[in-house]
């Protein structure tokens, strides 16, 4: 294709009022310089840490649908390949057949896999997708971007220390990732959220402090900018983490400050915390780094 500008197929869930799956990836991602196209795995009206969920789930059907309409009209092209929440085992095995499909017409393209599963110790999705994405998907991964109840998960290994957490990701990297990203892990206790990345050759950790509620659509948003970022530096892992985490960050303590400034105490409702975007497209064009990486261990892979 003539047009430089890089292309992405993200598949993804989508909410109508909020910002997590696609509604998080694509704003970013489009002030970036990225076409992206999506499909939604899920519309609801809401994402699911408010009291009441309405919508629907894309069939398998009609995944396939789409994805014969854009290869019968030849705008199946794409650089990228993103992927995030998924309901059910067979949606990921299409994602499988589809990843293949698009890698036949651009052998170049690169999958960014956000295998989705759940955090903190619990799984909300259904068990049985667990081995389709160890299995079948995170192989097809260039670049995985678990949080640590995720990368645990997928290796069947605890992470309790930093040595763990480099056992833990060079276990991904023997499953073919070329780039391993741990969006998220407790390593620095109850102040400082720690991030860890490895290209197999070097190994980073970036450290963020914590504020005193969780956010949703996080992950989503972090493996839209990792995605991004990496594209547009030429693979610099070090700066990559440095500008995703920072724009992640500053959005993060702008969304909490302005949480807290209508809700000063108790827990702030779920409406309050959706991730303001939009009033920072400045930052997450022209992000500032704010937060710089630290190798901790070379030569992750033989």
């Amino acid at each position: 294709m003539c047009d430089s500008t890089p292309r992405i197929l993200s598949i993804q869930s989508h909410v109508v009022h909020g910002y997590v799956g696609n509604k998080s990836a694509t704003f970013p991602l489009q002030v970036l310089g990225f076409e992206v196209d999506s499909i939604n795995t899920v519309q609801f009206s809401t994402h699911t840490a408010y009291k009441h969920i309405k919508g629907n789930v894309l069939k398998n059907e009609e995944l396939d649908e789409l994805i014969d309409g854009l290869t019968l009209n030849d705008v199946d092209h794409y650089t990228h390949f993103l992927t995030g929440y998924s309901r059910s085992p067979d949606s990921l095995t299409k994602i499988a057949e589809i990843i293949k499909k698009l890698r036949s017409k651009n052998p170049n393209l690169i999958y960014v896999c956000d295998p989705v599963m759940g955090d903190n110790g619990k799984m909300y999705v259904p068990d049985e997708i667990m081995p389709v994405y160890r299995d079948v998907v995170v192989p097809l991964a260039d670049v995985l971007t678990p949080n640590q109840f995720e990368a645990e998960v997928l290796t069947g290994l605890k992470m309790t220390n930093f040595d763990d957490a480099l056992t833990i990701i060079k276990a991904l990297h023997d499953k073919g990732v070329k780039t391993v990203v741990i969006s998220s892990t407790d390593l620095g206790g109850e102040k400082l959220m720690i991030g860890l990345a490895s290209n197999g050759v070097s190994c980073y950790k970036i450290q963020v402090p914590l504020v005193d509620t969780n956010f949703t659509g996080t992950g989503d948003l972090f493996a839209a900018l990792f995605l991004a970022w990496f594209h547009k530096t030429g693979s610099n892992l070090k700066l990559t983490m440095e500008k995703t985490m920072s724009t992640l960050q500053n959005i993060v303590q702008d969304t909490y400050q302005k949480a807290r400034a209508i809700q000063p105490q108790n827990k702030i409702p779920p409406k309050l915390k959706e991730l303001r975007l939009v009033q920072n497209k400045d930052f997450i064009e022209n992000p500032m780094i704010t937060i710089t990486a630290e190798e901790i261990r070379k030569k992750m892979v033989d």
